[in-house]
Order: structure tokens, then sequence, then C-alpha cells
């Protein structure tokens, strides 16, 4: 290619992402299709994260997914009468193209491929979400209910629980939710109503409730009834303490982003979802950590068979330590967070067993919290039933990073420039840095990057929809 078309192809794709861009868009909010590209969320992105999307496909399938090969079935999709679901455009245009040199056949292919959607006519109530506490899990919580908000989409985020209530309590609030350190602005417009003590967030109308306990609330007197409560405190982890949500009035059901005590349920999903049921009214969403490890454990197990392992933490600091020395009832967490490296213990390992009983028993763990804002990574240590090779173990874990039913939780990436900070945003519960990987006989070492604040509350997000019974298909049908 010559230097001039290497300019031309890239206006090309420009001109084709587009063009793409608000059909996404009309996609999802008409006709709640949430549409993917190999797994990676494509609705309200930008253009030039759409075309690095679609670059992503060379990862899975050896050749290169252009715009130009999903712009005339992501025009298709806008014109078929689809119910509510997932589309993975990027796997449907590998399907068609590698068979096909142009679109006649294309519309026998997707209503062959989308013949469950077209024919189904599911119908998804509106539920109530409310979220208490609002602190970094809380706010990527509302970020993510509003970024998929829409007549398609039935969880309404209708109130957040705070404590406080001081004057200028609300435009502070407003702010941490508006510009975030970490992950950046948010996208789209924050006001505030301060009459009625409510922030309106690209149309949705928050309501703030100032309590110091939830024995302070009655939900119903703004509107909201059965509603699913997510606690983001961590000041109640056992069945009692939680309950105190269940008594208030419009409240119905509870989920905690922290690990459950006692005999709550604690989900991985993609792991154990289905252990939700429908009587449940508290369930825990488990750990950032757990979440992580979990889908990839599963992964090899169910392969390879895992007979024993550790699992270190290197997790960056939280809230629960101190910013400089400082008294702490947690041993060494005194110590300054912002200067040291500081070992301490994890739950993550025992908890694994929690979501994936086959491995109760069979792992460590520890941590040690470092001096970065945000994402970790967890070295899994394993020893295996069968011998695997680096590469062998590699190429399986990037198919189930593609098509399988984990391709939602594991992401993987063969780069040998990656650093933390490139993992900010990710979605996937964990991503496998396949240049790190370790084989030999029948011993391995994983390394997983996670996000453990964004990545955990896609998770989060996931745990709701099964609690409140939202669950989409996927096409094409994961394996």
């Amino acid at each position: 290619m010559s230097p001039e078309n290497y300019l031309l192809d890239w206006q090309t794709s420009q001109t084709n992402a587009e063009s793409i861009s608000p059909i996404l868009g009309q996609l999802y909010r008409q006709k709640g299709v949430e549409v993917l590209l190999f797994g990676r969320q494509v609705v309200n992105a930008s253009v030039i994260d759409l075309i690095k999307a679609h670059r992503v496909g060379r990862r899975y399938t050896g050749t290169d997914i252009s715009p130009s090969l999903t712009l005339p079935l992501v025009e298709k999709l806008n014109d078929m009468d689809l119910s509510p679901c997932r589309i993975d455009i990027g796997q449907l245009a590998h399907a068609y193209w590698k068979d096909h040199n142009d679109e006649s056949n294309l519309d026998d292919f997707l209503a062959t491929a989308l013949a469950d959607s077209l024919s189904s006519t599911q119908t998804l109530q509106s539920r109530d979400v409310v979220l208490y506490g609002f602190g970094r899990i809380g706010r990527l919580l509302a970020r993510l209910l509003i970024e998929k908000s829409g007549p398609g989409y039935p969880l309404r985020l209708k109130a957040i629980v705070v404590r406080g209530g001081k004057h200028g309590d609300l435009e502070k609030r407003a702010s941490l939710l508006r510009r975030d350190s970490v992950h950046g602005q948010f996208n789209g417009s924050i006001t505030v109503d301060e009459e009625r003590k409510a922030i309106i967030v690209n149309g949705n109308y928050i309501q703030v409730i100032y309590a110091n306990s939830p024995a302070d609330v009655d939900y119903t007197t703004y509107g909201i009834n059965n509603a699913l409560v997510v606690d983001n405190t961590g000041i109640w982890r056992d069945a009692d303490g939680l309950s105190q949500h269940l008594k208030c009035p419009g409240a119905a059901k509870v989920l905690l982003t922290a690990p459950g005590k006692g005999e709550i349920k604690n989900i991985v999903f993609g792991v154990n979802e289905k252990d939700i049921l429908s009587e449940d009214t508290i369930i825990s969403a488990a750990s950032c950590t757990t979440n992580a490890i979990t889908p990839v454990l599963k992964a090899v197990h169910d392969k390879y068979g895992v007979l024993n392992g550790h699992i270190e933490t290197v997790h960056s600091y939280t809230n629960d330590q101190n910013l400089i020395d400082n008294f702490h009832s947690g041993e060494r967490r005194g110590r300054s967070a912002s200067l040291n490296m500081v070992l301490t213990s994890t739950g993550a390992a025992k908890a694994v067993a929690k979501a994936l009983p086959a491995l109760a028993g069979k792992l460590t763990g520890n941590a040690i919290r470092v001096p970065t804002p945000n994402v970790s990574m967890a070295v899994a240590n394993l020893n295996l039933d069968t011998d695997v090779s680096a590469e062998e173990l590699n190429t399986y874990l990037r198919n189930m990073a593609l098509n399988s039913a984990l391709s939602g939780q594991i992401d993987y990436t063969q780069s040998t420039e990656i650093v933390s900070s490139d993992i900010v945003g990710s979605r996937h519960a964990g991503v496998v840095d396949g240049a790190a990987t370790i084989a030999q006989d029948k011993r391995c070492v994983l390394y997983i990057w996670y996000d453990n604040e964004f990545g955990y509350s896609c998770q989060v997000v996931h745990c709701m929809e099964q609690m409140m019974g939202v669950r989409y298909q996927t096409f094409p049908a994961l394996k």
C-alpha cells in the first residue's frame, strides 16, 4: 500500500464509523438491541473507539474486520423487527464475509442468525434501583446505569442514599459524579435540583435521600416500589445487617457490593449466577479480586484440572488505608498507602470456593497493596492435572475470551508493552496477560489484570440484572 493510501483507508474507516454510530444509538434506544464488537460494548462509543474496536478482531480471527464490513450488517439490523438482545456485530461480520464476496445473501444470513430474536415477544418491566452509598463503586454504578438508560433497558436508577445533608452537599455529590481523577469526566450532562434534593443526569431524575440508617427511609414517599437496593457501604455484610433494607417500605431485594458473610450467596457473574433464585432477597456480588480470578480459574479447571495453587494479588490502595502514617486497627494498614507497598491478607482465594466449589480447599492467597489508585493484578500459580505449554494455554484462554460463556468476564492481551494504566476502564472482570504466561509440565503461572473499580462495577450490574430478571440473548450464541 502506498503512503497516500494509508490516509485514504483511514478516512474511509472514519466515514463508515460515523455512519455506524448513530444507528447503534437508534438500535439501543428504540429496540433495546445492544451491539457489541468482539465482546466490547460500542453503544455511545466515539468514532475513534469504534475503529479501534474493529481492529481488536485481528487478535481473535487473524483477519481485519473494518467498519466497511460491519456497516452493511448494522444497516440491515436497523430495518429488522428485533426484540431486546445483544448482538456481536464483529463475530457476525467475520462469519459472513469469510464465505461471501458481496451483500446478496446478507438478508438470509441475518434472518437465520437472529431467528430467535425475530420470533421473540420478550417485554421487560421497568424495575427501580436504589444505590445505598455513593462512594467509588456507587458512582461508577450510577455511570453505568445512566449509560444504559433507555426504553429498552428496564433498570431505572431512582435514588441514592447518603449521610449528610449539609449546605452544598448536593452539589458536591454531583461534582464527584461529574469528575473522576481515575475514570475521567462523565460523558453527559448533570444538573442539580436543590429544592427537591435531586440530581438530573442525562435526563434521568435521581432522588438524593439523606439518612443515617435504613430505618430512616421510606422509598414509597418518592414513588419507588419493589426496588433493588444496592448496598455499597460495606457496613453490613451478613443477613441480619442487610435485612434492615428489606424493612424499608418500597424495598424488595438487596445486593451487597462486597463479600457476604454467613449463608449469603456470593455470586461471580459468568460462573454461578444461576444460583440466584427468584425468591432470593439478599445476594453478594463478592469482591473485585474474586470476580477477576474465578472465571479464569473455572476456564483452566474445566480444561486442565486445578490440583492446587496460590493466588498473589497486587492491589491498588483503597479508602480503608491511611494516606499518611496514622492509627489503623488493621495490621500494616496504618502505614502510608501512597508511599509503601503494604503486605496484607485477602480472602479472595477462599472466596473462590463459594462461587466454584470444585476448588474448595485448593487455593491459598495473599495481597500486596501498592501506591497506585486503580487497577490490580492477580498472579495465579497453579498445579494442574495435565501437561500444558504456554502456547496451548494462551490459545485456549484467547478463545475463551472471544467465544465462550465467559467471554463477558475474561479478556485477553498479548501485548508486551501493556501496563496497569492501560486497563483503566476495562469492562471485563479480568484480563489475561498472555505475554507473561508461564507453563511447564503440569504447572502454570497466569497474570490477570483487572480494573478493581470499573470492571468490578460491570460485574455488579450483571448481578443486578440477574436478580431483577433482566437477561438478554446474545447473538451469535456463546458456546
